[in-house]
Protein backbone atom coordinates (compact mmCIF):
# COMPACT_ATOMS: atom_id res chain seq x y z
CA UNK A 1 0.00 0.00 0.00
CA UNK A 2 1.36 3.40 -0.98
CA UNK A 3 -0.07 6.42 0.82
CA UNK A 4 2.65 8.95 -0.02
CA UNK A 5 1.65 12.44 -1.17
CA UNK A 6 4.57 14.50 -2.57
CA UNK A 7 4.50 18.29 -2.93
CA UNK A 8 6.68 19.35 -5.87
CA UNK A 9 7.43 22.66 -7.55
CA UNK A 10 10.15 25.23 -8.00
CA UNK A 11 11.60 26.97 -4.90
CA UNK A 12 9.72 29.67 -2.98
CA UNK A 13 6.19 28.90 -4.20
CA UNK A 14 4.98 27.96 -0.69
CA UNK A 15 5.45 24.18 -0.57
CA UNK A 16 6.64 24.20 3.05
CA UNK A 17 3.71 26.37 4.19
CA UNK A 18 1.25 23.91 2.66
CA UNK A 19 3.20 20.99 4.16
CA UNK A 20 2.99 22.53 7.65
CA UNK A 21 -0.74 23.06 7.22
CA UNK A 22 -1.30 19.44 6.11
CA UNK A 23 0.57 17.87 9.02
CA UNK A 24 -0.72 20.40 11.55
CA UNK A 25 2.74 21.36 12.84
CA UNK A 26 5.24 24.10 12.06
CA UNK A 27 8.00 21.67 11.13
CA UNK A 28 9.42 23.15 7.91
CA UNK A 29 11.25 26.49 8.09
CA UNK A 30 9.36 29.22 6.21
CA UNK A 31 11.27 32.14 4.67
CA UNK A 32 11.09 34.38 1.63
CA UNK A 33 14.61 33.35 0.63
CA UNK A 34 14.52 30.96 -2.30
CA UNK A 35 15.57 27.41 -1.40
CA UNK A 36 15.16 27.49 2.38
CA UNK A 37 13.97 23.85 2.42
CA UNK A 38 17.39 22.24 2.27
CA UNK A 39 16.23 18.83 3.43
CA UNK A 40 13.24 16.60 2.99
CA UNK A 41 10.42 16.92 5.47
CA UNK A 42 8.00 14.05 5.97
CA UNK A 43 5.07 13.78 8.32
CA UNK A 44 1.66 12.24 8.77
CA UNK A 45 -1.67 13.82 7.85
CA UNK A 46 -5.27 12.73 8.42
CA UNK A 47 -8.27 13.82 6.38
CA UNK A 48 -11.74 12.34 5.80
CA UNK A 49 -10.86 9.13 7.64
CA UNK A 50 -7.60 8.49 5.77
CA UNK A 51 -4.06 8.76 7.10
CA UNK A 52 -1.27 9.47 4.62
CA UNK A 53 2.37 10.56 4.58
CA UNK A 54 3.20 13.98 3.14
CA UNK A 55 6.66 14.73 1.73
CA UNK A 56 7.83 18.30 1.20
CA UNK A 57 10.59 18.38 -1.42
CA UNK A 58 13.38 20.94 -1.43
CA UNK A 59 15.46 22.08 -4.39
CA UNK A 60 18.86 21.92 -2.74
CA UNK A 61 21.94 20.21 -4.14
CA UNK A 62 24.80 19.22 -1.85
CA UNK A 63 27.85 21.46 -2.14
CA UNK A 64 26.03 24.36 -3.78
CA UNK A 65 24.40 27.56 -2.54
CA UNK A 66 22.29 27.85 -5.67
CA UNK A 67 19.17 26.04 -6.72
CA UNK A 68 19.84 24.00 -9.83
CA UNK A 69 17.01 23.11 -12.15
CA UNK A 70 18.50 19.62 -12.56
CA UNK A 71 17.96 18.93 -8.83
CA UNK A 72 14.30 19.91 -9.06
CA UNK A 73 13.89 17.71 -12.14
CA UNK A 74 15.43 14.78 -10.20
CA UNK A 75 13.01 15.29 -7.33
CA UNK A 76 10.01 15.43 -9.64
CA UNK A 77 11.16 12.15 -11.24
CA UNK A 78 11.51 10.51 -7.80
CA UNK A 79 8.05 11.76 -6.80
CA UNK A 80 6.61 10.37 -10.06
CA UNK A 81 8.20 6.98 -9.30
CA UNK A 82 7.37 6.71 -5.61
CA UNK A 83 4.36 8.86 -4.62
CA UNK A 84 0.71 7.84 -4.94
CA UNK A 85 -0.49 11.43 -5.48
CA UNK A 86 1.52 14.49 -6.57
CA UNK A 87 0.63 18.07 -5.64
CA UNK A 88 2.29 20.42 -8.15
CA UNK A 89 2.53 23.89 -6.60
CA UNK A 90 2.90 27.16 -8.52
CA UNK A 91 2.82 30.84 -7.48
CA UNK A 92 0.15 33.23 -8.82
CA UNK A 93 2.32 36.29 -8.06
CA UNK A 94 5.00 35.30 -10.60
CA UNK A 95 2.74 33.78 -13.26
CA UNK A 96 3.85 30.74 -15.27
CA UNK A 97 7.65 30.52 -15.44
CA UNK A 98 9.84 28.46 -17.78
CA UNK A 99 10.62 26.06 -14.90
CA UNK A 100 6.89 25.64 -14.17
CA UNK A 101 6.40 24.74 -17.84
CA UNK A 102 9.23 22.21 -17.69
CA UNK A 103 7.90 20.54 -14.51
CA UNK A 104 4.38 20.50 -15.97
CA UNK A 105 5.71 18.80 -19.11
CA UNK A 106 7.27 16.02 -16.97
CA UNK A 107 4.13 15.57 -14.87
CA UNK A 108 1.79 15.42 -17.87
CA UNK A 109 3.54 12.20 -18.97
CA UNK A 110 2.80 10.30 -15.77
CA UNK A 111 -0.29 8.24 -15.08
CA UNK A 112 -0.13 9.21 -11.39
CA UNK A 113 -2.80 11.69 -10.21
CA UNK A 114 -1.38 15.25 -10.41
CA UNK A 115 -3.21 18.08 -8.64
CA UNK A 116 -2.17 21.61 -9.58
CA UNK A 117 -2.21 23.98 -6.59
CA UNK A 118 -2.02 27.67 -7.53
CA UNK A 119 -0.80 29.29 -4.32
CA UNK A 120 -1.09 32.81 -2.80
CA UNK A 121 -4.57 33.35 -4.28
CA UNK A 122 -5.90 35.45 -1.39
CA UNK A 123 -7.89 38.25 -3.05
CA UNK A 124 -10.25 38.84 -6.00
CA UNK A 125 -7.53 40.29 -8.24
CA UNK A 126 -5.29 37.25 -7.78
CA UNK A 127 -8.31 35.01 -8.37
CA UNK A 128 -8.54 36.51 -11.86
CA UNK A 129 -4.77 36.24 -12.46
CA UNK A 130 -4.81 32.59 -11.41
CA UNK A 131 -6.93 31.65 -14.43
CA UNK A 132 -3.84 31.70 -16.66
CA UNK A 133 -2.65 28.49 -14.93
CA UNK A 134 -5.42 26.52 -16.62
CA UNK A 135 -3.07 26.85 -19.60
CA UNK A 136 -0.75 24.26 -17.99
CA UNK A 137 -3.35 21.66 -18.95
CA UNK A 138 -4.22 20.05 -15.60
CA UNK A 139 -7.89 19.19 -15.17
CA UNK A 140 -7.66 19.18 -11.36
CA UNK A 141 -6.53 22.74 -10.62
CA UNK A 142 -7.11 24.46 -7.27
CA UNK A 143 -6.72 28.11 -6.30
CA UNK A 144 -5.63 28.37 -2.69
CA UNK A 145 -3.63 30.22 -0.07
CA UNK A 146 -1.48 27.86 1.96
CA UNK A 147 -0.81 30.72 4.41
CA UNK A 148 -4.49 31.29 5.34
CA UNK A 149 -5.73 27.80 4.44
CA UNK A 150 -8.43 28.97 2.02
CA UNK A 151 -9.02 26.38 -0.71
CA UNK A 152 -6.88 23.70 0.96
CA UNK A 153 -9.93 21.70 2.11
CA UNK A 154 -11.12 21.11 -1.47
CA UNK A 155 -7.59 20.07 -2.46
CA UNK A 156 -7.41 17.58 0.44
CA UNK A 157 -10.83 16.13 -0.41
CA UNK A 158 -9.50 15.13 -3.83
CA UNK A 159 -6.10 13.99 -2.49
CA UNK A 160 -7.70 11.37 -0.21
CA UNK A 161 -10.14 10.37 -2.97
CA UNK A 162 -7.17 9.60 -5.25
CA UNK A 163 -5.25 7.60 -2.61
CA UNK A 164 -5.47 3.80 -2.86
CA UNK A 165 -7.92 2.10 -0.53
CA UNK A 166 -6.39 0.59 2.61
CA UNK A 167 -6.30 -3.15 2.18
CA UNK A 168 -7.11 -5.49 5.02
CA UNK A 169 -4.34 -8.10 5.34
CA UNK A 170 -5.30 -11.50 4.01
CA UNK A 171 -5.71 -14.15 6.71
CA UNK A 172 -2.76 -16.53 7.19
CA UNK A 173 -0.51 -14.18 5.24
CA UNK A 174 3.16 -14.23 6.29
CA UNK A 175 4.00 -11.51 8.83
CA UNK A 176 5.97 -8.63 7.28
CA UNK A 177 8.76 -7.28 9.49
CA UNK A 178 10.54 -4.08 8.43
CA UNK A 179 14.01 -3.22 9.73
CA UNK A 180 14.31 0.54 10.16
CA UNK A 181 16.87 2.90 11.60
CA UNK A 182 19.52 5.46 10.86
CA UNK A 183 22.33 4.68 8.40
CA UNK A 184 25.14 2.41 9.59
CA UNK A 185 23.25 1.15 12.63
CA UNK A 186 23.60 -2.45 11.42
CA UNK A 187 20.34 -3.20 9.59
CA UNK A 188 21.89 -5.09 6.66
CA UNK A 189 24.25 -7.00 8.98
CA UNK A 190 21.22 -8.01 11.07
CA UNK A 191 19.44 -9.34 7.96
CA UNK A 192 22.55 -11.23 6.87
CA UNK A 193 23.04 -12.73 10.35
CA UNK A 194 19.45 -13.97 10.42
CA UNK A 195 19.45 -15.38 6.91
CA UNK A 196 22.96 -16.82 7.25
CA UNK A 197 24.01 -15.40 3.89
CA UNK A 198 25.39 -12.19 2.44
CA UNK A 199 22.01 -11.05 1.14
CA UNK A 200 22.99 -7.36 1.40
CA UNK A 201 26.20 -5.44 0.80
CA UNK A 202 27.73 -4.50 4.17
CA UNK A 203 30.34 -1.74 4.39
CA UNK A 204 31.37 0.86 6.96
CA UNK A 205 29.99 3.59 4.70
CA UNK A 206 26.69 4.92 6.04
CA UNK A 207 23.79 4.54 3.64
CA UNK A 208 25.06 1.60 1.55
CA UNK A 209 21.54 0.18 1.26
CA UNK A 210 19.64 2.47 -1.09
CA UNK A 211 16.53 0.36 -1.59
CA UNK A 212 14.21 -1.88 0.41
CA UNK A 213 15.02 -5.57 0.07
CA UNK A 214 12.47 -8.33 0.77
CA UNK A 215 13.74 -11.68 2.05
CA UNK A 216 11.72 -14.73 3.10
CA UNK A 217 12.81 -16.28 6.39
CA UNK A 218 11.91 -19.92 6.92
CA UNK A 219 13.96 -21.53 9.68
CA UNK A 220 13.45 -23.10 13.12
CA UNK A 221 9.69 -23.37 12.52
CA UNK A 222 9.31 -19.63 11.88
CA UNK A 223 8.21 -18.01 8.63
CA UNK A 224 7.99 -14.31 7.80
CA UNK A 225 9.04 -11.68 5.26
CA UNK A 226 11.94 -9.46 6.26
CA UNK A 227 12.07 -5.95 4.75
CA UNK A 228 15.48 -4.26 4.99
CA UNK A 229 15.31 -0.55 4.19
CA UNK A 230 17.73 2.20 3.37
CA UNK A 231 18.86 4.16 6.42
CA UNK A 232 16.72 7.10 7.44
CA UNK A 233 19.40 9.74 7.93
CA UNK A 234 18.97 12.72 10.23
CA UNK A 235 17.07 15.31 8.22
CA UNK A 236 19.84 17.93 8.44
CA UNK A 237 22.06 15.48 6.54
CA UNK A 238 19.60 14.39 3.86
CA UNK A 239 20.96 16.41 0.95
CA UNK A 240 21.34 13.93 -1.87
CA UNK A 241 18.36 13.13 -4.04
CA UNK A 242 19.40 9.49 -3.74
CA UNK A 243 18.78 9.69 -0.01
CA UNK A 244 15.46 11.42 -0.60
CA UNK A 245 14.58 8.33 -2.67
CA UNK A 246 15.68 6.12 0.26
CA UNK A 247 13.48 8.04 2.72
CA UNK A 248 10.46 7.52 0.47
CA UNK A 249 11.24 3.82 0.18
CA UNK A 250 11.60 3.48 3.97
CA UNK A 251 8.25 5.22 4.50
CA UNK A 252 6.69 2.79 2.01
CA UNK A 253 8.25 -0.10 3.99
CA UNK A 254 6.53 1.22 7.16
CA UNK A 255 3.24 1.31 5.24
CA UNK A 256 3.73 -2.27 4.05
CA UNK A 257 4.99 -3.81 7.31
CA UNK A 258 3.04 -5.39 10.14
CA UNK A 259 5.88 -4.95 12.65
CA UNK A 260 8.70 -2.38 12.56
CA UNK A 261 12.01 -3.30 14.17
CA UNK A 262 13.71 0.03 14.92
CA UNK A 263 17.44 -0.35 15.40
CA UNK A 264 19.29 2.12 17.62
CA UNK A 265 23.02 2.58 18.08
CA UNK A 266 24.00 1.78 21.69
CA UNK A 267 26.79 4.37 21.50
CA UNK A 268 24.48 7.28 20.69
CA UNK A 269 21.24 6.14 22.33
CA UNK A 270 17.80 7.07 21.02
CA UNK A 271 17.99 10.26 18.94
CA UNK A 272 15.39 12.59 17.44
CA UNK A 273 15.43 10.79 14.09
CA UNK A 274 14.82 7.46 15.85
CA UNK A 275 11.85 9.14 17.55
CA UNK A 276 10.57 10.30 14.13
CA UNK A 277 10.69 6.72 12.83
CA UNK A 278 8.95 5.42 15.96
CA UNK A 279 6.16 8.03 15.79
CA UNK A 280 5.67 7.36 12.07
CA UNK A 281 5.23 3.62 12.79
CA UNK A 282 2.98 4.40 15.76
CA UNK A 283 0.71 6.72 13.74
CA UNK A 284 0.37 3.99 11.10
CA UNK A 285 -0.65 1.51 13.87
CA UNK A 286 2.29 -0.83 13.26
CA UNK A 287 3.80 -3.17 15.83
CA UNK A 288 7.09 -1.83 17.23
CA UNK A 289 10.23 -3.47 18.65
CA UNK A 290 13.31 -1.45 19.68
CA UNK A 291 16.72 -3.07 19.21
CA UNK A 292 19.78 -1.44 20.75
CA UNK A 293 22.65 -2.70 18.55
CA UNK A 294 26.44 -2.60 19.06
CA UNK A 295 25.94 -3.50 22.73
CA UNK A 296 29.37 -5.21 22.65
CA UNK A 297 31.08 -1.84 22.00
CA UNK A 298 29.71 -0.22 25.14
CA UNK A 299 31.58 -0.14 28.46
CA UNK A 300 29.05 -1.56 30.89
CA UNK A 301 28.44 -1.50 34.62
CA UNK A 302 25.97 -3.59 36.66
CA UNK A 303 22.86 -1.52 35.85
CA UNK A 304 23.79 -0.07 32.44
CA UNK A 305 21.04 -1.95 30.54
CA UNK A 306 18.39 -1.21 33.18
CA UNK A 307 19.25 2.52 33.31
CA UNK A 308 19.37 2.83 29.52
CA UNK A 309 16.03 1.06 29.15
CA UNK A 310 14.40 3.36 31.74
CA UNK A 311 15.79 6.42 29.95
CA UNK A 312 14.49 5.18 26.59
CA UNK A 313 11.02 4.48 27.99
CA UNK A 314 10.88 8.04 29.37
CA UNK A 315 11.79 9.45 25.96
CA UNK A 316 9.22 7.44 24.00
CA UNK A 317 6.37 8.03 26.52
CA UNK A 318 3.38 7.98 26.54
CA UNK A 319 3.58 4.95 24.21
CA UNK A 320 6.33 3.04 26.01
CA UNK A 321 4.82 -0.45 26.23
CA UNK A 322 7.29 -1.78 23.65
CA UNK A 323 9.92 -4.55 23.82
CA UNK A 324 13.48 -3.19 24.15
CA UNK A 325 16.33 -5.63 23.51
CA UNK A 326 20.07 -5.08 23.72
CA UNK A 327 21.82 -6.94 20.93
CA UNK A 328 25.12 -7.29 19.09
CA UNK A 329 24.75 -8.29 15.46
CA UNK A 330 28.53 -8.74 15.20
CA UNK A 331 28.59 -11.19 18.12
CA UNK A 332 25.18 -12.67 17.10
CA UNK A 333 24.04 -11.83 20.62
CA UNK A 334 20.24 -12.06 21.19
CA UNK A 335 19.42 -11.62 17.48
CA UNK A 336 17.00 -14.57 17.49
CA UNK A 337 15.35 -13.26 20.65
CA UNK A 338 14.70 -10.08 18.66
CA UNK A 339 12.79 -12.09 16.05
CA UNK A 340 10.82 -13.92 18.77
CA UNK A 341 9.86 -10.50 20.19
CA UNK A 342 8.78 -9.22 16.75
CA UNK A 343 6.63 -12.30 16.11
CA UNK A 344 5.06 -11.98 19.57
CA UNK A 345 4.22 -8.33 18.79
CA UNK A 346 2.64 -9.47 15.51
CA UNK A 347 0.52 -11.94 17.48
CA UNK A 348 -0.46 -9.17 19.93
CA UNK A 349 -1.47 -6.94 17.00
CA UNK A 350 -3.86 -9.60 15.71
CA UNK A 351 -5.34 -10.40 19.14
CA UNK A 352 -9.14 -10.44 19.30
CA UNK A 353 -10.89 -10.19 22.67
CA UNK A 354 -14.34 -11.71 23.23
CA UNK A 355 -16.95 -9.00 23.77
CA UNK A 356 -18.24 -10.67 26.97
CA UNK A 357 -14.71 -10.84 28.47
CA UNK A 358 -13.98 -7.28 27.40
CA UNK A 359 -17.13 -5.88 29.00
CA UNK A 360 -16.74 -7.89 32.18
CA UNK A 361 -13.29 -6.45 32.83
CA UNK A 362 -13.60 -2.92 31.39
CA UNK A 363 -17.01 -2.03 32.88
CA UNK A 364 -15.65 -2.98 36.31
CA UNK A 365 -12.60 -0.74 35.72
CA UNK A 366 -14.94 2.09 34.59
CA UNK A 367 -17.09 1.62 37.70
CA UNK A 368 -13.98 1.85 39.90
CA UNK A 369 -13.01 5.11 38.21
CA UNK A 370 -15.87 6.69 36.23
CA UNK A 371 -15.16 9.40 33.64
CA UNK A 372 -15.22 12.95 35.08
CA UNK A 373 -18.51 14.83 34.66
CA UNK A 374 -18.64 17.57 32.03
CA UNK A 375 -20.39 20.81 33.13
CA UNK A 376 -22.50 18.89 35.58
CA UNK A 377 -23.41 16.16 33.07
CA UNK A 378 -22.60 12.63 34.18
CA UNK A 379 -20.88 10.53 31.51
CA UNK A 380 -21.90 6.89 31.46
CA UNK A 381 -20.10 4.23 29.40
CA UNK A 382 -22.51 1.37 28.76
CA UNK A 383 -20.77 -1.04 26.41
CA UNK A 384 -17.37 -1.88 24.88
CA UNK A 385 -16.55 -3.81 21.73
CA UNK A 386 -13.45 -4.49 19.65
CA UNK A 387 -13.66 -3.07 16.13
CA UNK A 388 -12.95 -5.28 13.11
CA UNK A 389 -9.73 -3.47 12.16
CA UNK A 390 -6.28 -4.83 11.25
CA UNK A 391 -4.88 -3.45 14.54
CA UNK A 392 -6.43 -3.46 18.06
CA UNK A 393 -9.14 -0.77 18.22
CA UNK A 394 -12.03 -0.49 20.68
CA UNK A 395 -15.31 1.42 20.67
CA UNK A 396 -16.75 2.64 23.98
CA UNK A 397 -20.45 3.49 23.74
CA UNK A 398 -21.58 6.32 26.02
CA UNK A 399 -24.05 9.20 26.37
CA UNK A 400 -21.60 12.12 25.81
CA UNK A 401 -18.71 10.82 23.63
CA UNK A 402 -17.36 14.28 22.76
CA UNK A 403 -16.80 15.23 26.39
CA UNK A 404 -14.37 12.45 27.36
CA UNK A 405 -10.89 13.94 27.75
CA UNK A 406 -7.44 12.55 26.89
CA UNK A 407 -6.39 11.58 30.48
CA UNK A 408 -9.41 9.27 30.80
CA UNK A 409 -8.74 7.80 27.37
CA UNK A 410 -5.19 7.03 28.58
CA UNK A 411 -6.65 5.38 31.71
CA UNK A 412 -8.80 3.06 29.56
CA UNK A 413 -5.82 2.18 27.37
CA UNK A 414 -3.68 1.40 30.42
CA UNK A 415 -6.44 -0.89 31.78
CA UNK A 416 -6.60 -2.76 28.46
CA UNK A 417 -2.81 -3.17 28.44
CA UNK A 418 -2.81 -4.35 32.06
CA UNK A 419 -5.31 -7.14 31.39
CA UNK A 420 -4.55 -8.16 27.79
CA UNK A 421 -1.11 -8.46 26.17
CA UNK A 422 -0.81 -5.61 23.65
CA UNK A 423 2.92 -5.03 24.18
CA UNK A 424 4.49 -3.29 21.19
CA UNK A 425 1.16 -2.43 19.58
CA UNK A 426 -0.59 0.98 19.37
CA UNK A 427 -4.25 0.74 20.50
CA UNK A 428 -7.09 2.78 18.99
CA UNK A 429 -9.79 3.98 21.39
CA UNK A 430 -12.97 5.57 20.05
CA UNK A 431 -16.06 6.90 21.80
CA UNK A 432 -19.46 6.43 20.17
CA UNK A 433 -22.92 7.73 20.94
CA UNK A 434 -25.10 5.14 22.71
Amino acid sequence: MNNIVAIVGRPNVGKSTLYNRLIGERQAIIDDISGVTRDRQYGSSFWNGKTFTVIDTGGFVKGSDDIFEAAIRDQVNIAIDEAAVIIFMVDVTTGITDLDEEIADMLRRTEKPVLLAVNKVDNAERQMEANEFWGLGFEETFFLSSMTGSGSGELLDLVVEKLPEEEEPEPNQLPKIAILGQPNVGKSSFTNALLGEERNIVTDIAGTTRDSIHSKYSKFGKEFLLIDTAGLRKKSKVHENLEFYSVMRAIKAVEEADVCIIMIDAQTGIESQDMNILRLAQRRNKGIVLLVNKWDLLEKETNTARDMEQEMRKKIAPFNDVPILFISVLEKQRIFQAIDAALQVHENRERKIKTSELNEFMLEAIERRPPPAYRGRLIKIKFVTQLPTYYPAFAFFCNHPKHIREPYKNYLENQLRKKFDFTGVPIGIFFRQK
